[in-house]
């Protein structure tokens, strides 16, 4: 049986999805902590039980029979992150399953800018210390993330941001079809793999150039200082906290630590990658994002 956790969430949704589409329903299970929000994969007949990480003893019912589980990272700041992530690693080893996988992120490491990657790199070492047969998803920078960066820079005309560098930025839907075709036939995905990424790695500057390009109004990219960006923000709605964790990812990003492509993904999907184009162009529809971290 295939265990996926955060199967409601914005990637795991989309794995589960993905996998259901190799694999017959009755070999899925999913992990998640409103069971609720999942009644439409029970309705298609896929095990639904209720796993929560800060919550270890959830987990091994959740787990149950499992023979692979795929760990979606947990979506939370800070050290608590690390220990989250440890208490799924553990409960998928002491339910018995031959392989785990987990969803990093091309930066990881420990002595990345951006906390998130430190945490990723602290997980990836636990789980590599199972000595369990693992996969760890190197995952390129979420390009959903431009929607909030981008914010209301249509609307005026300008995309404000601390300075920052390329960042790879690559789409949920090929990470999620990358990570089920991990989990249906493996793709060669063993241990950490190389980074999972779109084709470009773009900056802020050309990002703006493709909204100009896209909409028709000059979008110009201004930047700001980094104490001046956060004490917007933070006048903007955002809680301090989220704004120091936030200005980390543009100072590793003007680090260089996303600038990195690689073939792997292309390789893995049989196509080209979404481009951030494409995925600039979708926001861009759907309109401003409201302020919040990344």
């Amino acid at each position: 049986m295939f265990v996926i956790t955060g199967a409601t969430g914005q990637l795991g949704s989309r794995i589960v999805d993905q996998l259901l589409a190799r694999v017959s329903a009755a070999t899925v299970g999913v992990s998640v902590r409103d069971v609720d929000k999942a009644a439409h994969l029970a309705e298609r007949g896929v095990r639904v039980r209720r796993g929560d990480f800060t919550d270890p003893a959830t987990l091994e019912q959740a787990f149950a029979g499992a023979d692979q589980v795929l760990i979606v990272s947990a979506a939370i700041r800070g050290g608590d992150a690390v220990g989250a992530n440890r208490a799924a690693i553990d409960a998928a080893r002491a339910a018995g399953a031959t392989r785990i996988l987990y969803t990093s992120h091309q930066a990881a490491s420990r002595d990345s800018l951006f906390p998130a990657q430190v945490t990723h790199a602290v997980t990836e070492e636990h789980l590599a210390a199972t000595g369990v047969p693992f996969t760890a998803l190197r995952n390129g920078f979420y390009a959903s993330t431009l929607g909030f960066v981008i914010g209301d820079a249509v609307t005026t005309g300008r995309l404000v941001a601390p300075a920052d560098g390329p960042v790879s930025w690559t789409a949920h839907d090929d990470l999620a079809e990358a990570a089920a075709i991990a989990l249906a036939g493996r793709g060669g995905l063993d241990g950490v793999t190389p980074a999972l990424t779109a084709g470009e790695a773009l900056d802020l500057a050309a990002v703006a150039d493709i909204l100009t390009d896209l909409t028709g109004r000059t979008v110009t990219r201004v930047v700001l200082d980094d104490d001046e960006w956060r004490s917007t923000a933070v006048a903007r709605g955002m809680p301090e906290a989220a704004a120091d964790f936030t200005l980390g990812m543009y100072r590793a990003a003007r680090r260089g630590e996303f600038a990195v492509t690689d073939p792997a993904l292309q390789t893995l999907l049989g196509r080209r990658p979404t481009p951030a184009r494409s995925v600039v162009e979708t926001l861009v529809a759907a309109g401003p994002q409201p302020v919040r971290p990344v």
